[in-house]
């Protein structure tokens, strides 16, 4: 396979430097790459459709720190800044889950103040927990809740850094909510392709508590979501025991392999099998006659696409919700994003969801692809 954008073939293995990492964490520098997917464009970077690239590659490639466990990108390059996107209704209500999760376990009774970690997925705790009396801190203010639930943490490239600066905000009695997609479900799923550039870390939930407890938090209590196949909430707090419920999920992922380099290396062979499943069907759609169009131009899309080269003359377009992205091209691949209303014009027999999470979502607000005898295929359950 191919890229499909002038100047974009990856460069050949010889032009590969070894990995040289220090973990993002601990410091150690005693670890294994666990996935290489070559020179890959960002997804920090939509071009315009008049933009005649060629679209900047850079490294993508997951390095596992054998002291700690934490997962996270080998290369430290600059990318471009990220679009602006819409938070999709899965994420949403995972949130309010969460809310009520925590609520239900009396964990935010008399606690009145809130500060939040940034994030540039969108999307607030503020607001469903200002329904609850708790309102924000201030600027620089303590807290007696902190939240890093909305994956913001995972852009941080100095993890140490920024954790410090999240347990600054967080009074001496104060909760921590702490949520992250965890690597046990990347890992059971085979889901290679939410290793993407600007995230930098991603969290099991051994490493996570082994993280909070050397900073003198003790995960008190732990939640599971089906949101990305497997999110994790976590509350700490100082002082303190782990509950069963943190127990029972450290074990189990453990028992998933999330701190061995030889389970979560399998994503490499996942990588060959899915896109190359991608490739096929796409094939065979545009063999039938049908029209092939994608939708949600999505982080975990952008390598997917450019891996099974796949470009504007089998995918014909990608659409997304998020203005700042209509108007734009996958990059690396040169597929132009359109509006969900130009991907039901064009009576797609095929429209690939590169987001599972949507797919109720799609269905409901665009009956168009279906009542014109068109498909949703989740591209990830391809293979």
């Amino acid at each position: 396979m191919t890229d499909t954008l002038a100047g974009n073939a990856p460069p050949a293995e010889a032009e590969w430097d070894p990995v040289t990492t220090i973990c993002r964490w601990c410091g150690t520098g005693a670890g294994e790459l666990v996935l290489d997917l070559g020179r890959r464009p960002t997804s920090e970077f939509f071009p315009r459709l008049d933009d005649p690239g060629p679209d900047p590659l850079f490294p993508l490639r997951l390095w596992l720190c054998g002291h700690c466990g934490l997962a996270q990108l080998a290369d430290d390059d600059e990318v471009p800044e990220q679009p602006v996107g819409i938070e999709p209704q899965a994420l949403t209500d995972q949130r309010r889950d969460a809310v009520a999760a925590v609520r239900e376990a009396g964990l935010l009774a008399g606690r009145t103040t809130v500060a939040e970690g940034p994030t540039p997925h969108g999307g607030s705790w503020l607001p469903d927990l200002a329904g609850l009396g708790i309102t924000p801190a201030g600027a620089h203010g303590r807290a007696d809740v902190v939240v890093d639930a909305s994956f913001g943490l995972m852009h941080a490239r100095d993890q140490a850094a920024a954790l410090d600066g999240l347990l600054a905000r967080l009074a001496d009695d104060g909760l921590l909510l702490f949520g992250f997609h965890s690597l046990a479900a990347i890992v059971t799923h085979g889901q290679w392709n939410a290793v993407r550039h600007g995230h930098f870390a991603y969290y099991s939930t051994p490493t996570a508590v082994a993280m909070l407890a050397d900073r003198g938090l003790t995960a008190t209590d732990a939640w599971t979501f089906p949101l990305y196949g497997g999110t994790v909430l976590l509350a700490a707090r100082r002082g303190g025991t782990p509950g069963a419920s943190v127990t029972a999920l450290v074990e189990s992922e453990l028992a998933a392999g999330v701190h061995d380099p030889g389970r979560v290396a399998g994503l490499q062979k996942a990588v060959e099998t899915s896109t190359e499943a991608l490739r096929r069907m796409v094939d065979d759609a545009r063999a039938r006659g049908e029209r092939v169009l994608g939708y949600s131009a999505a982080s975990r899309a952008v390598s997917l696409l450019h891996l099974a080269g796949l470009g504007p003359g089998t995918v014909d377009a990608v659409a997304d919700a998020s203005p700042a992205k209509q108007g734009c091209r996958m990059p690396g691949t040169g597929i132009p994003v359109v509006t969900p209303d130009d991907l039901a014009a064009a009576r797609p027999g095929v429209v690939l969801l590169f987001v599972p999470d949507l797919l109720a979502e799609v269905r409901r607000d665009l009956p168009a692809v279906e009542a014109g005898g068109g498909r949703w295929v989740v591209a990830e359950q391809l293979g």
